[in-house]
């Protein structure tokens, strides 16, 4: 089982008092010789997560916000770490697909971990207009774009000079004159849930990040969901001729029981991110619990060798990040059940 964590930043981070000073201060102008919180936050949470065995950190992103820009954060984060992979994401639309090979191939140059892309097909229309990008509100439309968008990457990785005509975009002659950092080009990681989306990753995903129905009620629910979609994508695999592995992206907060775990993770979101009502962030935070996550070490242990054995793969954790945090689930989670570790041990 492989590892991952998101990126410290204003709209994906929880229950951290180090964003939300950051997010207090964005409009105000830095002291002389200081950097902005939230990058000298994420530096520590990630060089730790790097240190105890994380695989690879999603830098999502959010551009009408008091976030920094991903690609500048990746960068400069990911190129200082040792081993972990960076994964940026991206929104087809506001990118041209070369642009955005290039940037890839830059990033994946610099991080000893390589780099990967996480091709977001949702749009937010008031960003991307005010962006300078194009939102397509029907699913069909944006999931023609993102093949496309990823068929344009995936060939100027791949050959010296390429050529494309399709209906979203047109490439003449296009020359990245960079190599990947290995023989492999990065990988791809997306999400979607309808026929159209599925299609689209079978037929040029590497990665899918599973999603359930908000209605499932328990925990075995979840999972027969999850192994439902499983063997759909399988069966869109086996047409299309190609592979795809599974990723998912449960909560996991650590705790001498689930009730005690999840009311830890309540109140510090209560208490950093400025939500008065501690029943609603409760109510909100219930549906993270049936991911079976939150709790005792050993229960959780137990519950990912439960989804490694359906077939996933990588497991991005949502969490109220913190170095603390993080040093606590390399030692209770990572250590014992990660990829890299293992590979470590086996090594000597």
């Amino acid at each position: 089982m492989k590892f991952g964590i998101y990126g410290t930043n204003a709209h994906v981070t929880v229950g951290s008092q180090q964003i939300a000073e950051a997010i207090e201060g964005s409009r105000l102008p830095l002291p002389s010789g200081a950097q902005d919180k939230q990058f000298e936050f994420g530096l520590d949470v990630l060089t730790e997560a790097d240190r105890v065995g994380f695989d690879i950190i999603l830098f999502a992103e959010r551009h009408l916000g008091p976030d920094l820009t991903t690609w500048v954060v990746a960068g400069a984060i990911g190129s200082r770490l040792k081993q972990i992979t960076s994964m940026v994401a991206v929104h087809p639309g506001l990118w041209h697909p070369t642009l955005v090979a290039k940037l890839a191939i830059t990033l994946d140059r610099l991080c000893k971990g390589g780099m990967a892309l996480n091709i977001v097909t949702g749009a937010n229309e008031a960003e991307f207009q005010m962006f300078g990008g194009t939102a397509m509100l029907n699913d069909n439309d944006r999931y023609v774009r993102a093949t496309e968008f990823i068929q344009v990457l995936k060939g100027m990785w791949t050959e010296p000079v390429f050529n494309f005509e399709g209906k979203y975009y047109q490439v003449r002659d296009a020359e990245l004159r960079l190599a990947p950092r290995n023989c492999a080009p990065p990988e791809i990681y997306t999400a979607a849930r309808s026929n159209g989306g599925r299609d689209m990753i079978a037929r040029v995903g590497d990665w899918w990040f599973l999603d359930y129905p908000k209605t499932v009620q328990s925990t075995d629910e979840m999972l027969r969901s999850l192994e439902a979609s499983m063997a759909d994508m399988r069966r869109r695999m086996s047409i299309e001729g190609r592979t795809v592995k599974f990723a998912f992206n449960p909560f996991i907060n650590l705790g001498v029981d689930e009730e005690s775990a999840l009311e830890s993770a309540v109140s510090r979101i209560t208490t950093y991110d400025k939500e008065p009502d501690s029943k609603k962030v409760r109510v909100r935070m219930l549906p993270a619990a049936l991911g079976g996550c939150i709790g005792r070490p050993e229960k959780v242990r137990q519950q990912i060798q439960r989804f490694a054995d359906m077939g996933i793969e990588l497991l991005l954790f949502k969490m109220a990040a913190g170095t603390d945090d993080v040093r606590e689930i390399g030692r209770e989670i990572i250590e014992p059940l990660g990829t890299r570790r293992q590979a470590a041990s086996l090594a000597l």
